[in-house]
């Protein structure tokens, strides 16, 4: 599992033909791919459901963790958007039973957005 104590750091808005072929067998029916945010390796999947964090792991990056976070189970979300100076954005969730997830964007990434799809699935 992610260590969630740390954030996913930088994470960057990519096409979701890029990971949909490794997180479709995750997915129940009836559910769909939102958006998808990569790091250097690691990614995130943001469906109507749930997140998928995805740590890649290994040398060759052949293993990975998938670690399912569903909107059902967040209790708080925070937004926070990025400035002048300091240029990336932050969504930090809690979760009852795990405590607090943040992931970090690049200034490019529209966090409003993002925010309206964990509101529109929590609330």
């Amino acid at each position: 599992m992610i260590d969630f104590n740390n954030s996913v750091i930088r994470l960057r808005k990519v096409g979701e033909e890029g990971v949909v072929g490794e997180v479709s067998p995750l997915l129940i029916p009836g559910e769909t791919i939102v958006g998808a945010y990569k790091a250097m390796r690691d990614y995130v999947v943001f469906t109507d459901k749930r997140i998928i964090a995805v740590n890649v792991q290994g040398m060759t990056g052949k293993k990975k963790d998938f670690t399912s976070l569903p909107y059902a189970k967040v209790q708080v979300f925070s937004v926070e958007t990025s400035g002048h100076f300091d240029l990336d954005s932050e969504l930090e969730l809690i979760y009852s039973g795990l405590g607090r997830v943040k992931f970090e964007f690049t200034g490019g990434s529209d966090i409003v957005a993002i925010g309206q799809i964990i509101a529109s699935y929590t609330l």
